[in-house]
């Protein structure tokens, strides 16, 4: 399954946007994009109309 990377901000509860990276496995961007969402949402209690996604993309390969 591949993975995505979704980078964007939040609404932090003292007053400003906070940068945000994550990384998941997904089976597609929409996915990856709702998985966001909800771990910013249910880590931070931030209302999704208060996050902001800038980009989904493919996450860089992992070399051992």
């Amino acid at each position: 399954m591949p993975s995505y990377r979704v980078v964007g901000t939040f609404l932090a509860r003292r007053g400003y946007w906070q940068p945000f990276t994550k990384e998941h496995d997904a089976p597609s961007p929409e996915v990856a994009r709702e998985w966001a969402y909800s771990e910013i949402g249910g880590c931070h209690g931030v209302k999704r109309h208060l996050i902001r996604i800038e980009t989904v993309g493919p996450a860089p390969a992992v070399s051992a």
